[in-house]
């Protein structure tokens, strides 16, 4: 993808949610402490892994290097996906919630959307206790916002492919 620009199609009702979800995450990642000697929230925990899993010592060295740059580039994402959904969120009625709107995005924008959808699933799936597919239910209705943001993030990956 290069030079063109990608149109994602998604409800008025699914753009007032996404924007609510990236706001969320947005809080999170302010709210989250940058010492990374302090006990960070897990699912924040989650979007900068141990690198040396075998070396706890060695972890937390590169952890306290690179968590406040890591987490501040997951922040400018999520801001670029607000920044794009600002035009589409609005206050509308019941009749025209499911009513497409069209988000246009360069090639930064798709990749700041995937990275942010990608991060938000992390932050659900900490806090549900996913760790693999078998730990879901697919009759909990809890995990219906992560299929729903790991469909919209395979549509995005599936229209930026060449």
């Amino acid at each position: 993808m290069s030079d063109r620009m990608l149109i994602l199609t998604i409800t008025r009702i699914e753009a007032d949610h996404l924007a609510d979800l990236v706001t969320q995450f947005s809080e999170l990642l302010d709210e989250t402490r940058t010492d990374a000697d302090s006990a960070i929230d897990p699912a924040v925990a989650r979007l900068v892994p141990d690198v040396y899993p075998d070396d706890a010592e060695a972890s937390s060295e590169f952890r306290r290097a690179t968590q406040s740059d890591l987490l501040g580039r997951r922040g400018q994402d999520a801001e670029r996906v607000l920044s794009d959904l600002r035009g589409t969120v609005d206050s509308h009625t019941k009749d025209d919630a499911a009513r497409p709107v069209d988000i246009a995005l360069d090639e930064d924008g798709v990749r700041a959307w995937m990275r942010t959808l990608t991060a938000i699933r992390l932050v659900i799936a900490s806090r549900l206790g996913i760790e693999d597919e078998d730990d879901r239910d697919e009759d909990d209705p809890r995990f219906g916002v992560y299929d729903w943001l790991g469909y919209r993030l395979e549509g995005l990956i599936q229209a930026s492919e060449p």
